[in-house]
């Protein structure tokens, strides 16, 4: 820690603060030191100037502080309490008291982790109830917030082309580490011509009062569901990215839940807030502000590679942290969404990389395990470990579930979703259908065809009788599936998955199956 201020190095002794503290704990941002205590964060403004923002005067970073506790109040006022000088004598660095002013700090209530949305995400502990509850303090946010002449221009042609242009012209050194050639040049092709085509639709959005003063920031990390919902972390720095077309705000919210491979409660949480906002042209909108918002976080990303302050091995993870933004941008970007179907028999892994797929696609993940369970009012943890084509297993209830499925997959489709079927998909007429689906709802469809040895199956299987799963697989059912298995016909969207390898890695070979039917 000797590289940090000397402030900094003062504020991570727990006698610094007032209140008793057992410990300090250090976090940073690309802009920020926050020192946490055990029920308080203090949060200081690294002296930086990223272009964007501009902390290089301590003048401004009081100024800026200050800001940020009034605008925060506005939708988490339990937490933010106080802005506070940190001050130099001849006996060190102090909180507040006589000397001269080095630093300020901006004092916060701690909120509880395990209720933060990236949190509860981790840990399935979200539930569409809680994006509605969401979804309506938003929408009343929304209703209520500032919206003048100032405030109104940022939704003008001109102001939106300016944000789009300055993503590209910002992450032009970055292409080929963190967005490659090709997503770079459909994004901001996607981007151009949206814009060109809607000139009426963002005008309308001026004219009907939807350019607001809003959170600008509203990601997962920024959400703490306490007994009131607390939203905080709110963009001070440059009232630019603040002012916005509401639209572009839930769209973020979106992008982050499908981002973390939960596209369904992103359409709950989209739905809900258009059903209390009626604000329907907001799905015209959505897929553009999407890629937008997805662009940004890439582009946000690969910038926290410049900080000195920050380990190779952080750079590490921010580099894939950014490419998988830009992923799910690219996948935005697309003309239409795409409906991907698993084949393989239980225990290739197909589940798993249905779930990774998600997060850089922003699909739906729809398992044949949850809805066949679901069909027959049975918890999907709960095992039903029947015979083969008997039960829920039966010949019938297997017509149900794909049914069900498709009819689930349809409905997305048409909402611009792409969608994941997780699911065996052994025969012939069941991979038809899906084709049949896709084709109806102008979708792009896709086979991903898992495979694994017979040797590393039946390990895993195994392996997981002892775990928490939904699916009922083991190693007869595994026989069973071979012997009834239809192989599939030798066709272009198909991917064949060698699920041995690392899930990065598989990944990767879908993501060049579509670079290479893109023209990269």
């Amino acid at each position: 820690m000797s590289d940090l201020p000397l402030y900094a190095q003062a504020m991570l002794r727990p006698d610094f603060y007032p209140e008793p503290t057992s410990k300090v704990e250090l976090v940073q941002t690309q802009m920020s030191f926050v020192f946490l205590t055990d029920h308080f964060a203090y949060k200081t403004k690294k002296a930086v100037n990223l272009g964007y923002l501009d902390y290089s005067e301590l003048s401004e970073r009081k100024a800026l502080s200050e800001k940020e506790l009034v605008l925060n109040r506005r939708l988490c006022d339990y937490a933010y309490l106080e802005v506070l000088p940190v001050t130099k004598n001849e006996g060190g660095y102090s909180l507040g008291g006589c000397g001269e002013v080095v630093e300020y700090t901006l004092k916060m209530r701690r909120l509880p982790e395990d209720r933060m949305l990236i949190n509860l995400l981790s840990t399935g502990g979200v539930s569409s109830g809680m994006l509605e509850k969401l979804a309506e303090k938003l929408a009343v946010f929304h209703q209520t917030a500032r919206t003048d002449a100032e405030v109104q221009k940022y939704g003008n042609l001109e102001a939106i082309k300016y944000n789009t242009e300055e993503n590209f012209e910002q992450t032009g050194s970055k292409v080929g580490l963190t967005v490659s050639p090709g997503e770079y040049a459909r994004i901001s092709s996607f981007t151009r011509s949206f814009i060109s085509d809607n000139k009426a639709l963002f005008n309308a959005r001026v004219n009907g009062g939807k350019i607001r003063d809003c959170h600008g920031d509203l990601h997962a990390a920024h959400i703490c569901f306490m007994d009131n919902i607390c939203i905080y972390d709110c963009i001070e720095f440059n009232d630019r990215f603040r002012y916005g077309d509401v639209a572009s705000e839930v769209a973020f919210l979106a992008m982050d839940l499908d981002h973390y491979g939960r596209a369904d409660l992103s359409r709950r949480f989209v739905n809900s807030y258009i059903q209390k906002s009626k604000d329907t042209d907001l799905y015209e909108l959505l897929r553009f502000y999407k890629c937008y918002r997805a662009y940004i976080r890439g582009k946000v990303e690969g910038f926290k590679l410049d900080d000195p302050y920050i380990s190779e091995a952080e750079k590490a993870k921010y580099i894939q942290k950014s490419k998988n933004y830009y992923h799910l941008a690219d996948f935005y970007a697309s003309p239409k969404p795409t409906l991907f179907i698993t084949t393989g028999f239980c225990g290739c892994g197909k589940s798993t990389l249905a779930q990774s797929l998600a997060e850089v696609s922003g699909s739906v993940v729809i398992s044949s395990d949850i809805v066949r369970k679901g069909l027959s009012n049975i918890d999907c943890h709960q095992h039903c470990f029947e015979d083969v084509d008997q039960g829920i297993y039966s010949p019938e209830m297997t017509k149900k579930t794909y049914q069900a499925m498709f009819d689930q997959a349809g409905d997305a489709l048409k909402e611009g979703y792409s969608v994941i079927l997780d699911a065996t998909f052994l025969k012939e007429d069941q991979r038809k259908q899906a084709e049949e689906c896709a084709s109806q709802n102008n979708a792009r469809f896709v086979v991903l065809e898992v495979k694994l040895s017979p040797e590393l199956a039946k390990k895993r299987l195994e392996e997981r009788l002892d775990k928490q799963s939904v699916s009922d697989g083991r190693w007869e059912v595994y026989l069973k599936q071979i012997k009834s298995f239809e192989p599939l016909a030798v066709q272009p969207n198909r991917v064949i998955i060698d699920s041995s390898k690392p899930t990065d890695k598989q990944l990767s070979d879908i993501l060049e199956f579509f670079k290479s039917n893109q023209g990269e």
